[in-house]
């Protein structure tokens, strides 16, 4: 078993406290938008939020750093670049959601890996109430907006994600529409990843089921091979 590397033991040792810090940032981020708190409170807020965000930062160069091969991660690794450093733009700052629903589904993966109903349900409630925070801080309060409440914009997500799209409810912003085109594409990448791991669970039965049956057959082929020679050895001991 070969020694894990630097950057395997830091992602080892930080996957769950980066995930408690990404809790910790979708609490903050929904008492800003469903509450819309104002004066010392929202700047407490904003400030608490942009330090968790600060750690996800951190993380990345850290990681860069202890690459063996820092050129080749960093060419692999460039839309963690770009999530980490476009969300600096105020018309871009939702894309930190990105990175949450990275860490959260890392976490939550690992936790209940081989689960897959667990981690269906639970990677669908993650992907439809982030999706419905994003949308109803970029289309409320827009002229002609149709997503003006939180109600609107859980059933948005549900109906986006399940790509039903009933019409009376739709983004207006490009904000709004990225937001729209990641959910889709989330809920198709969830129905694939899903459907790969119980084809691949199903595969694995079966597999283990033919090693268990050759198992009994050589065993049985054992047994019968004791019982010739045994017989053979009786036949030659006969006068």
């Amino acid at each position: 078993m070969s020694k894990p590397t630097k950057e395997q033991l830091w992602e080892q040792r930080t996957e769950w406290p980066l995930a408690a810090v990404a809790v910790a940032f979708l609490a903050m981020y929904s008492v800003q938008v469903l509450t819309r708190p104002q004066g010392e409170e929202a700047r407490v807020l904003w400030m608490a939020s942009w330090i968790a965000w600060s750690l996800f930062a951190i993380d990345y160069f850290v990681r860069l750093s202890l690459a063996a091969d820092r050129r080749q991660w960093f060419r692999l690794h460039l839309f963690d670049l770009l999530v980490v450093a476009l969300p600096l733009m105020r018309p871009l700052r939702l894309l930190r959601l990105v990175v949450l629903v990275g860490v959260l589904q890392k976490a939550i993966g690992n936790a209940v890996r081989g689960r897959i109903l667990t981690y269906t349900i639970a990677a669908v409630v993650l992907l439809i109430y982030v999706a419905s925070l994003a949308i109803l801080d970029t289309e409320r309060d827009q002229p002609g907006a149709t997503i003006n409440t939180f109600g609107q914009a859980v059933w948005w997500s549900i109906t986006t994600v399940t790509t039903i799209g009933y019409g009376h409810l739709y983004p207006i912003t490009v904000t709004g529409r990225v937001i729209a085109v990641l959910l889709m594409i989330g809920g198709i990448t969830l129905v694939g990843v899903v459907t790969a791991s119980l084809a691949s669970w199903i595969v694995q039965r079966v597999a283990e089921t033919g090693v268990e049956n050759q198992a009994a057959t050589a065993a049985h082929i054992d047994e019968l091979r004791c019982e010739i020679r045994r017989l053979a050895e009786e036949l030659r001991q006969r006068p």
